[in-house]
């Protein structure tokens, strides 16, 4: 297994997050090594500023968190957001249109954010905390259609949601893995035995504002 640093987008999403709790998860990130971080879009531009001079990815989100956006609009955010900087983009799946069995709306949307994101990563929230488990194969199946490069568990923003969990993890990774896509697993990922957890279940990256408190549970478990 690699680092754990290497898989971890040390997150800050709320929104009331300040320019200073920002630069902290920067300096956080530069600090560990992270993978990268993940970030409103508002923050892209300074985030890429002040990680010039580093390898730290940033990532950003679109049509978050709630996948209630028209996919024109997804489509310019998607655009704005990687001129300002974005390295990867995580949008949210069509949760609606899944639920309606509109499978081919779900798979234009996805394919057609592909489109504008080119070579830079696209990764699909599922939203696993309201979907079935069938939904959650039929919404990495999708997934895999339309020509992401990951799927993710979770926004974290569902209210009483468990975010990512082993067993979901591992129908996503068994869904796609054979396909090429990754697995982001995110959403309540507080310490190093669940990291780990969810690793071995087929994560190849993690989303969590926990990312400090993971390295040094490392540390401690070294």
């Amino acid at each position: 297994m690699e680092m754990i640093n290497n898989y971890i987008e040390h997150t800050i999403l709320k929104s009331d997050a300040t320019v200073f709790d920002v630069k902290k998860l920067i300096d956080e990130a530069v600090k560990y090594s992270f993978f990268g971080i993940c970030i409103n879009p508002c923050y892209v531009k300074f985030a890429r500023d002040n990680l010039k001079d580093s390898e730290v990815k940033v990532v950003s989100v679109v049509n978050f968190p709630l996948a209630s956006n028209t996919i024109e609009t997804t489509l310019f955010q998607t655009e704005n957001v990687l001129k300002m900087g974005a390295d990867e983009i995580d949008t949210v799946l069509n949760i609606s249109e899944l639920k309606n069995k509109n499978y081919k709306k779900v798979v234009f949307d996805i394919k057609k954010t592909k489109e504008i994101c080119a070579e830079h990563n696209l990764k699909v929230i599922l939203e696993t905390d309201l979907l079935t488990k069938e939904e959650i194969v039929i919404a990495s199946k999708c997934a895999v259609e339309a020509g992401a490069d990951f799927v993710k568990t979770s926004t974290g923003f569902v209210k009483n949601g468990v975010g990512a969990k082993v067993e979901d993890v591992k129908l996503m990774y068994k869904a796609v893995s054979c396909e090429g896509l990754g697995v982001k697993a995110s959403g309540g990922i507080k310490n190093y035995r669940q990291a780990i957890d969810l690793i071995n279940a087929g994560a190849s990256r993690l989303g969590t504002s926990s990312g400090v408190d993971i390295m040094l549970g490392e540390v401690k478990n070294d």
